[in-house]
């Protein structure tokens, strides 16, 4: 489709996810950053500077970005003034992302977050755009509240659930019933490296806060329904978590066992992956991999270092199915959780909104 370029904001880009934009959106066919924004201690200075000796990533400082004088994230009105839209990545109080991101999208600004303080706001579309691109229908709602005529906030789901949820997904049809999670999560997710956080070499942490209840609410809100002012959050499947730190520097490994109204095949199981795409990869949208789920029938894979890169960090793994002796059936699932599961996954929502219409450019 032809698209208008866009000009982007970035919020929170000193921060490893606000990183990650920058590198996932140097050379975009529609979005060009235009503005990067921080704290009150970065603004002023470039975004270069802004990062020295803070640069978590393997690739280098997009040459766009470097001269970009940071500005002060709480700035709404100067910053709103210069863009179409924003990413938002902050690292603040729940309560202060919350009052932020209304007050951009009250500036007519679309916000599409990377936090997890406007997920479970009933008129607020969480989307994994191959999954719920539907309830996009909820904005016109959103901005009757606000009393926008463009602006609106939309968020993308923890990273813990989206190696496993999307495999979960095209099996809908065989009624899911229980599952059973354990998600192993990068060290990345917590935005640190291990030259950061040197404690976490030969090391396991089985606790994440707050980790294991967004992994059991977020999926129902994903699959919950549009009841004409609000998304109403489905009763099922329901879902045990447990999140644990691992010794890994990207990627998310979920082992994951579920139970069906309707058991359904091996063969049905691996056909329904194989054949699953979405409004994304039907699309053409840039950032949609093809295909979206890998399998792999060699009993070691997926494995992080090795298959997190799958579809330029946006694709999920799938490996190991076999029946389980409590459940029905078992897999291991994996995805990049800075990219499919943060910058990756806002961006191509991004997309899919402009695609749809939600986001456009300023006359």
């Amino acid at each position: 489709m032809a698209t208008p370029r866009l000009k982007v904001g970035i919020l929170g880009a000193t921060g490893m996810v606000g990183q990650r934009f920058l590198t996932l959106l140097d050379n975009h066919p529609w979005f060009t950053v235009t503005l990067v924004a921080a704290s009150a201690g970065s603004a002023g200075k470039t975004y270069a500077e802004a990062v020295t000796g803070r640069w978590a990533l393997d690739v280098p400082i997009p040459e766009a970005a470097k001269g970009l004088i940071v500005r002060e994230a709480s700035k709404v009105s100067e910053i709103a003034a210069q863009v179409d839209f924003v990413f938002c990545a902050v690292d603040m109080p729940k309560e202060e992302i919350l009052v932020l991101e209304e007050a951009y999208a009250r500036a007519e600004i679309p916000v599409i977050s990377n936090n997890s303080a406007h997920r479970m706001t009933a008129d607020v579309p969480m989307i994994i755009p191959e999954l719920n691109p539907e309830h996009a229908l909820v904005i016109p709602v959103q901005r009757r509240r606000l009393g926008t005529k463009v602006g609106f906030i939309a968020v993308k789901p923890n990273c813990s659930i989206q190696s496993y949820v999307p495999l979960l997904h095209p099996l809908r049809e065989f009624g899911l019933k229980a599952v059973s999670v354990c998600t192993y999560q990068a060290i990345s997710g917590a935005g640190k490296t291990f030259s950061s956080w040197p404690e976490m070499v030969d090391n396991v942490i089985p606790f994440i806060k707050g980790e294991d209840e967004k992994s059991e609410r977020e999926p129902l809100k994903i699959w919950g329904s549009l009841n004409g002012s609000e998304i109403v959050l489905s009763d099922s499947p329901k879902i045990g978590a447990q999140c644990i730190r691992v010794a890994a520097a990207d990627g998310h490994l979920a082992a994951v066992s579920v139970s069906f109204d309707r058991k359904p095949t091996a063969e049905e199981i691996l056909s329904r992956w194989k054949g699953f795409e979405g409004v994304p990869q039907k699309n053409g949208l840039p950032s949609a991999p093809k295909p979206f789920i890998h399998h792999f029938d060699q009993l070691d894979r997926p494995q992080t270092r090795l298959d997190r890169e799958l579809g330029k960090g946006m694709a999920v793994s799938a490996g190991r199915l076999r029946p389980d002796a409590l459940f029905d059936w078992k897999f291991v699932a994996l995805s990049h959780n800075t990219i499919r599961g943060a910058a990756g996954g806002a961006i191509l929502t991004a997309e899919l909104l402009v695609s749809e219409g939600y986001i456009v450019a300023k006359k």
